[in-house]
């Protein structure tokens, strides 16, 4: 190996343990604050905490999928674009699934007191 071919790989391997460390203490500040803000009670209203944890969540999110998996520099056919595309449809079925099952479940239970009155009409109709 050629002395140009040895100092190119030297400079992409600071190159890429520079991403890993920025990656990291970028997605260490992120979960950090999100656990921060919700121990310490730091917003009173829930629905923004939910949007500062969802925008802490997807910078997070997207600093991982650039800074470590590299999603996005492979060179031509993007597969790993196109795997993590199908991915997310997968996820985003499963959540919304998942919710609508939790809030149909919610929405259709019966209270303790419910369930006696409809026992009670169990058993007279019975007899």
């Amino acid at each position: 190996m050629s002395k140009e071919g040895l100092i190119s790989v030297h400079n992409t391997d600071k190159a890429s343990y520079k991403a890993y460390v920025t990656g990291f203490l970028l997605s260490l500040f992120c979960t950090l604050l999100a656990y921060l803000l919700t121990v310490n009670h730091v917003l009173s209203k829930s629905w923004a905490l939910a949007l500062v944890i969802a925008t802490l969540a997807l910078i997070q999110a997207v600093t991982q999928l650039t800074l470590f998996l590299h999603l996005g520099s492979e060179s031509k056919p993007k597969f790993k674009l196109l795997v993590f595309s199908f991915m997310t449809i997968v996820v985003f079925i499963l959540v919304a699934g998942s919710i609508w099952i939790m809030h149909n479940l919610n929405h259709r239970i019966m209270t303790p007191k419910q369930i006696n009155t409809f026992m009670e009409k169990q058993d007279d109709g019975g007899l």
